[in-house]
């Protein structure tokens, strides 16, 4: 060994203890587990071994051996069952690469172009290869540290952050990726909120029927990934996920749901939680809520003027009786007059009284085109929830 080699097998040691204070510092899920010292001396230890057998191999150009990638599987496992997250695995191998080449830089002279040229070569497929077996330990690691509900959230956030998920991990929870997802958001629509033991309790028992990506860290909202090969399909299955939520939590919820590709997801959530926002607070569900459904209440909740004149309309057919609910019905059954009486169990004519006390108190006709547009709107920002 010699050259640029020699160089970096002489700083192994103190190159590899200031990774590891990289990583404490970076890092606050390493920072808690470097707490113990036995913790912190195997970071070192991997740290040490994996730097020797790199500049080993490079300058021999041979790939690591199946020992080599076993020690990295169980140094990956280790930290699994620590409870280091994902999201730290990923960038503790990020700062791992990161160093290296720092290392390759500090070290080289302006006579070891050659070697400099083959440490370089030599990286990124064996570097790639050791970063599976360390990531295939970790995920081994976490199955048996953490609960199946922590993980699928892990999943789910993850494809919902746009991030590339981690090779096997959706095997390894028994679920199937998709290339699209129907991402359906459930807002609830009173307080108090469950606590997150409920909502893991929750997200356990929907996982059993539904086998889907879903998290439910916000306190106000669950959020699902149905795949969506089929986009009908998904989104029967959304709403009857979402009946079962609202009878597990026995709650009032909104539903609003939307279409996207995989690395385009946190777009698609965004919309979806916007939907959410202005689709009616039910008891049980009646539909999954789309752009299409709401576009006009989406349109308004960005127009304060407009929001506040609607409301304003509210106001007035407060002075019921029960204006608001028989609107509803009415735009609900088409403006069918019999099915809509039928509905709310009372006669036509009692109907056509609340009709009249509508044009009385804001001077539309709920059938006509003007009182469709206006009143459903308000019908729609009322059981929204938006204004109480």
């Amino acid at each position: 060994m010699e050259g640029l080699f020699k160089l970096l097998w002489d700083r192994v040691d103190g190159n590899a203890r200031r990774a590891v204070d990289v990583y404490v510092r970076e890092l606050p899920d390493f920072r808690s587990v470097a707490e113990d010292a036995r913790a912190r001396a195997s970071m070192l230890d991997l740290a040490v071994m994996l730097r020797r057998r790199e500049v080993e191999l490079a300058s021999d150009g041979a790939p690591f051996t199946n020992k080599d990638l076993a020690v990295l599987t169980a140094f990956g496992e280790q930290r699994g069952a620590q409870g280091i997250s994902l999201g730290s695995r990923r960038r503790v191998l990020d700062l791992h690469d990161v160093l290296t080449l720092r290392e390759i830089h500090e070290a080289a002279g302006l006579n070891e172009v050659d070697h400099v040229t083959e440490m370089i070569g030599w990286l990124p497929v064996n570097g790639l290869t050791g970063h599976g077996a360390y990531t295939r330990g970790f995920l081994t690691g976490q199955k048996h540290a953490l609960p199946l509900v922590k993980r699928v959230q892990d999943l789910a956030g993850t494809l919902l952050a746009d991030i590339t998920v981690v090779p096997g991990l959706a095997e390894n929870l028994h679920l199937t990726l998709a290339d699209q997802y129907v991402i359906t958001v459930v807002r609830l629509g009173s307080a108090p909120l469950p606590t997150g033991q409920r909502r893991d309790e929750v997200v356990g028992t929907l996982l059993k029927r539904w086998p889907v990506p879903m998290t439910w860290r916000d306190p106000e909202e669950l959020v699902a990934l149905l795949p969506c090969d089929d986009a009908e399909a998904a989104e029967e299955r959304a709403i009857c996920l979402v009946r079962e939520f609202a009878q597990l939590v026995g709650r009032p919820c909104a539903t609003g749901a939307a279409t996207g590709r995989v690395r385009a997801l946190a777009d698609t959530v965004a919309l979806a939680r916007r939907i959410s926002r202005v689709a009616p607070v039910e008891k049980v569900p009646r539909r999954l809520h789309t752009m299409a459904d709401v576009f006009v209440e989406l349109g308004v909740a960005q127009l304060p003027q407009v929001d506040e004149w609607l409301r304003g309309l509210a106001r007035r057919l407060a002075g019921g009786p029960d204006l608001v609910a028989t609107l509803d019905a009415y735009y609900q059954h088409d403006m069918n007059r019999l099915n809509t009486a039928g509905a709310l169990r009372i006669h036509p004519r009692t109907l056509d009284y609340r009709f009249r006390r509508v044009r009385e108190l804001v001077g539309l006709e709920p059938g006509s085109l003007q009182g469709v547009r206006v009143l459903s709107a308000v019908v729609a920002r009322v059981l929204a929830g938006r204004w109480s």
